[in-house]
């Protein structure tokens, strides 16, 4: 860890720190301000519909300006989303609130290339250590995401303003921090040449397709199941300070692996820990289906924060096999468009499926993404072993 990997992880956990604070407070204003119960989560399906949106914006300002000002681009959007979400939670208006979490999409496209940053910032032989500790920097957000919304949610008049009030500090603080990081100049195409293989000649390679379908999936069951928790957990009749407690395992579950996952990674392979990763989303599932207990939301989540770390962190692994420095802007960007457009997909299917069908129906339904990433995993196995005979 040198201090431009520590100042770049800290940022990771800030941007988290807004990402959880977002999903344990956006479904339930959404529910007290939605004109149908149906649209509960639709704010946090237009916080990931912004960042596919955003993603080939976010490509051309990363191939253009730079890491370090892209990033700080995405930071001051963050400022201004978060205050204008104040703003519509306090005046009660259900579709500007709609609106701020479409732009603060932005921020989350950029917030997402800072694991494809870590692996720049040391050499070859580290970069899956380098990912993996930048994703444990999540554990700050972990901690202070559910706190800030648990003990900000009466800081204003209405409940859960002054939360997004306290979301733009943070993204001040995290500009703080970001101009601080010292990233290497980019590599650039000689001139009259064009900057590498076309998209879809990367897209076509094994490598790329797993690597961004278990991102894609793997992010997609975990946001389905955790996007619904805090609203399961009204449902059945336990507090918001008990939902902010399960997110707070969860993500932990998320990023306290990350101090280990990339030496197991080297150790063990790619595939068997993603692997593990599956086998622990069943866990998560099974679990989360004997009951509805506080234990039993708190173990579920926490299984899927650690499956989902595994999967996740190995599916970036993956992809950094697959492109060139060259061509790292577009195909970075291919991926979190992917990533982006399930975890749309899922934001949308878990508010109107935990409103109308309830927990269960929701649990087992995530067993589809689950067992497409066993698939995606299985196949890349057998082309690997095809090409070693």
């Amino acid at each position: 860890m040198n201090r431009n990997l520590w100042l770049l992880a800290l940022c990771q956990g800030l941007f988290l720190t807004n990402n959880v604070a977002f999903i344990a407070i956006n479904g339930l204003v959404g529910l007290s301000l939605a004109p149908f119960g149906w649209m509960a989560t639709l704010p946090v399906m237009a916080y990931v519909v912004g960042g596919a949106m955003s993603t080939p914006l976010v490509a051309h300002t990363q191939s253009r300006f730079g890491r370090r000002v892209s990033f700080q681009m995405g930071l001051m959007v963050a400022f201004a989303s978060s205050c204008v979400a104040a703003w519509a939670v306090l005046d009660k208006n259900f579709w500007l609130l709609v609106a701020a979490t479409v732009v603060a999409g932005y921020y989350s496209a950029n917030g997402q290339l800072y694991r494809f940053a870590a692996a720049e910032l040391v050499p070859a032989p580290q970069r899956e250590r380098a990912v993996s500790l930048v994703l444990a920097g999540g554990l700050i957000g972990a901690i202070a995401g559910p706190n800030l919304a648990a003990r900000t949610r009466g800081l204003l008049e209405v409940p859960f303003a002054g939360a997004y009030v306290v979301l733009a500090a943070v993204a001040l603080l995290a500009m703080l921090l970001m101009a601080l990081v010292r990233f290497p100049q980019p590599v650039v195409a000689p001139k009259g040449q064009h900057g590498g293989r076309p998209l879809s000649v990367i897209m076509r390679q094994p490598e790329f397709i797993v690597a961004c379908a278990s991102a894609a999936l793997g992010y997609g069951v975990m946001n389905l199941l955790m996007a619904a928790t805090p609203l399961a957990m009204q449902q059945c009749g336990l507090s918001f300070d008990d939902a902010a407690f399960v997110l707070e395992w969860h993500v932990i579950g998320m990023f306290a692996p990350g101090f280990f996952t990339g030496g197991w990674i080297r150790r063990f392979g790619t595939l068997p820990v993603m692997g593990v990763g599956v086998v622990l989303n069943l866990l998560c599932v099974a679990i989360a289906l004997s009951g509805v207990e506080l234990h039993q939301f708190t173990v579920a989540l926490f299984l899927l924060g650690v499956g989902w770390n595994f999967i996740f962190t190995g599916s970036t692994t993956l992809a950094l096999n697959a492109y060139q420095p060259e061509e790292k802007d577009r195909a970075q960007a291919a991926i979190n468009f992917c990533v982006f457009a399930v975890l749309a997909l899922t934001s949308l299917a878990s508010g109107a499926l935990v409103t109308t069908h309830g927990w269960s129906l929701l649990n087992w339904g995530s067993l589809v993404p689950v067992l497409l990433t066993a698939g995606t995993l299985a196949w890349f196995a057998a082309q690997r072993d095809a090409v070693g005979r």
